[in-house]
């Protein structure tokens, strides 16, 4: 199960995270409402938790656009908005629930179970670009006919790039999501993972599948 947790404050955002992965759920981040319109615009979640208060687009109207846009990814609201017509507002826009902060981490994962069970039907957690898979339940990593054997750090790197597969991503980015940093150090630390990446699953392929785009980041393309 993949989850997008979007919540502006990074030190819940983060705990949040390392709670999903721990419960085994696969947990994208992002921080702002424009951010977590475009996630759910180019990638497929089983279930999302949505902030209200986050800067720029509100959770409110990410919820609408996303709906409006016929996209039915269940959405949990958690907020310290706790009045009732904000409760009525979510429900009435499209949220599956409505939890208010502060909260326990035991209601959460219930009620993220519940949400999730819209989903039940995927019963998979693979991901795919080209001949390249990704199996985050076995952590199996293949490309064509070759298996490919990487550390933990290499395949939260990898996975990173295929949940973004054909969106150039920012050092910074990479950095944030695997590393929980943002500092120059880090985006160093980015630059000798991808090539950790390029020498196991590109040096023994015509099609390297690992791309820079300079002054900006990485991308990860299928074969044309």
């Amino acid at each position: 199960m993949r989850i997008l947790v979007v919540e502006d404050e990074k030190d819940m955002n983060r705990i949040i995270v390392k709670r999903l992965e721990a419960e085994g759920y696969c947990a994208d981040a992002c921080y702002d409402g424009e951010s977590a319109y475009d996630y759910l615009c180019l990638e497929e979640y089983d279930g999302v938790i949505l902030d209200i208060m986050l800067p720029g687009m509100d959770g409110f109207q990410v919820l609408k656009k996303v709906r409006e846009k016929g996209i039915q990814t269940p959405v949990l609201f958690l907020t310290a908005r706790d009045g009732t017509a904000d409760v009525v507002r979510g429900l009435d826009l499209g949220a599956d629930d409505y939890i208010i902060k502060p909260f326990v981490f035991q209601e959460l994962m219930a009620r993220i179970r519940v949400m999730t069970r819209k989903k039940a039907d995927v019963r998979e957690n693979i991901y795919r670009c080209g001949s390249l898979t990704v199996d985050c339940n076995g952590h199996n990593v293949r490309r064509e006919e070759k298996n490919i054997d990487l550390s933990p750090k290499e395949f939260s790197v990898l996975l990173y790039l295929i949940r973004n597969k054909n969106i150039v991503v920012t050092r910074d980015q990479i950095a944030a999501n695997i590393w929980d940093s943002e500092s120059e150090n880090y985006s160093n630390v980015v630059d000798v993972y991808i090539r950790y990446l390029r020498k196991k699953m590109d040096d023994d392929f015509s099609f390297k599948m690992i791309q820079t785009v300079r002054g900006v980041g990485y991308v990860l393309r299928g074969e044309p």
